[in-house]
This record gives C-alpha cells, structure tokens and sequence, in this order.
C-alpha cells in the first residue's frame, strides 16, 4: 500500500520475481488498506508510513485490531528509529527503508511469512520491541537481525541511486544535499544536468554557505551540460561501452586528484539517462544506467540519478522504470 504508483509497480516486480506470492493488490491511502484488509484477511501486508487520508501508522494499529492474523511490513522512506519502533509497538514484524527495497524486501517478505521479524541492516544494533515485549536489559531476544546473505558477504557496497522527483524544486533540494554534503566532506562532485538546473544548483549551494568559487577553482566541482555529454559517447542512438568507459574514467580521474582527504570519495549526479528516456530512447536510457552500475562497483563513487516523475506513464513507461530501478543499489521518490 503506497501512494506512490511507480514505487507501487516496483514493489510488485521485485515480489513478483523473487518469490511466488499467488495474488498481490494495490491500494494508494490508509482508509483503502484498512477496508481491503477487513475484507480479504490477506497473509501478508505491505504498508508506507507517509499515506494519504490516514497515516500508515494508524492504519497498520487499526488493521491489528480488525485482523490480527495478517502479517505487517512497513516499507517506508522513514529511516528514524522512532517510526521503526512505533512500527514495531503496535505489531509489525518486518521494517524496510523504501532505498533497501530492491536489497531487502525478498529476505523480509520470507522472514516475515515464516513469523520472524525482520529488521533492515541498516538498523543493526538497536534494539526494538514489540507490543508487550519485556526484556532484560541487554537482551535482544526477538530482535533478530536478519541480513541478506549477498549483503554480508560484499567488501563494498555500490551506492547508484535513482531519485523521481515531482518537481524541480524536489529534485534540486535533493541534488543540493547529496552534492553539499560531498564538498563539505573535502570530496569532489561531478555534475551533468541541464543548463537551467546546473545555474540553479549553482546558487543554491552558494546560498547553503559552500565557496563553490574555491570548490570549481580546485577542480573539486565539475559540472558539464548533459545533452553534450551524451553526445560524446552515443553510437547509433545507443551508449558505446568503451566511449563511456573513457569518458567516465577521465572524469573521474580528475576529479580524484583535486580531493586532498583520505579515502577520497565521488559524488556524481545526472540526468543523462533521464534526457534519453524523455528524447523517447528507453532502451538507450537502460543501457546508459548498466554502464553507470558498472562504474559504481568498481570505483569510489556515489552516483545520483535523476528522473522527472511524470514521464513514466502507460505500459512501455512501466517497463522503463522497473528497468531502470533494477540498475540502482537504492530508488525513492519526492
């Protein structure tokens, strides 16, 4: 239950893939969950925090009242440990950030089906309890904390992440934060946008206190026009493998060498992939994102990617954007 279409079809490609779950349905806000789950007493329910009419906090408490037998999973933006552990109280068993969804929601679908709770990695370590749970102090009984085996065993974990933003001003707070937080740490941030975004990104860091000047004059700050950038590595309307590997690893090389901490990291964010789905080149656009997960496995790099939320719309837009959500090691929406 999201309100959130894309991210709905999402969840439903990764269920549908990775385990044999016989119906699966959708529901956009907290009233419909509650009245569906009263109706159909389903085994297993999926729940966002952030839903219309009613949160998804009272709907999940409601929904224990009235069916007490289904098992709850919130997966959610909400990274607080508040909301994990509201989530937790009122009886949920599994707790899942909607950018580990791709990683996490298989493992938690299972755990939870089998009546274990299921905690996302990223909360390792905090111990919440369920409605009437009493503990030792201490104690993590029932609290297991259940990782995905492929996660444990990764040295580095790719960050390439997918942002769909309803707006520009979404979307240039959410590049303003990921590009700030790189500079302010003493790393360097490659970004290539368009020419409207790259001049207001601009401002905007400069308005959050960042001397950009010194950042751009170290080599620190590379911003370069998308649709140019593009054309540097495209071959028959498709992204050449090796042209992007030179173009890529030049950028990369450089920006890696204006960064005087230790280890230095990359921050590189974009709207290439975006600018192909837009000119109607979808498999162009799928294509490109592979090549960027590549990079992102064998570098230090965190990489942002950008997508305007309404140009994914209809069957062919479905298949675009579950597509491209399996490219990336994390998706959310704004």
């Amino acid at each position: 239950m999201d309100d959130f279409e894309p991210f709905r079809r999402f969840v439903c490609s990764i269920l549908q893939s990775s385990l044999e779950l016989p119906t699966i349905l959708e529901v956009s806000d907290g009233v419909e969950a509650i009245e569906l789950a009263r109706a159909l007493r389903p085994d297993l329910i999926l729940l966002d925090i952030g839903l219309p009419k009613l949160n998804g906090i009272e709907a999940g408490r409601r929904i224990r009242e009235l069916v007490p037998q289904s098992k709850i999973i919130f997966v959610s933006q909400e990274s607080s440990v508040d909301f994990v552990q509201a989530a937790f109280s009122l009886g949920a068993l599994g707790y899942v950030v909607k950018t580990d969804a791709g990683r996490e929601l298989p493992s938690a679908v299972q755990a939870v089906l089998r009546g274990e709770r299921f905690v996302g990695s990223r909360f390792a370590g905090h111990g919440f309890t369920g409605p009437s749970e009493v503990r030792a102090p201490g104690s993590t009984q029932g609290n297991k904390v259940l990782v995905p085996p492929h996660r444990q065993n990764m040295e580095t974990t790719r960050c390439h992440q997918a942002g769909f933003y309803s707006d520009d001003a979404s979307l240039l707070d959410s590049l303003t934060q990921f590009i700030g937080a790189a500079l302010t740490a003493g790393n360097a941030a490659i970004v290539v946008a368009t020419e409207s975004h790259r001049g207001r990104l601009l401002l905007r860091l400069q308005a959050h206190g960042l001397d950009i000047g010194a950042a751009i004059e170290q080599g620190r700050y590379i911003s370069l026009d998308a649709a140019e950038t593009v054309s540097t590595f495209m071959v028959n309307d498709l992204p050449d493998p090796g042209r992007f590997t030179e173009v890529t690893r030049d950028l990369i090389s450089q920006a890696a060498k204006a960064v005087k901490v230790e280890p230095a990291r990359i921050a590189a964010c974009g709207e290439c992939a975006s600018l192909l789905w837009t000119q109607g080149k979808a498999e162009a656009a799928i294509r490109l994102e592979h090549l960027w997960d590549q990079i992102a496995k064998s570098q230090r790099l965190d990489i942002l990617c950008a997508y305007p939320l309404g140009s994914f719309q209809g069957k062919v837009g479905s298949y675009v954007f579950e597509n491209i959500c399996a490219e990336h090691s994390a998706v959310y929406s704004r």
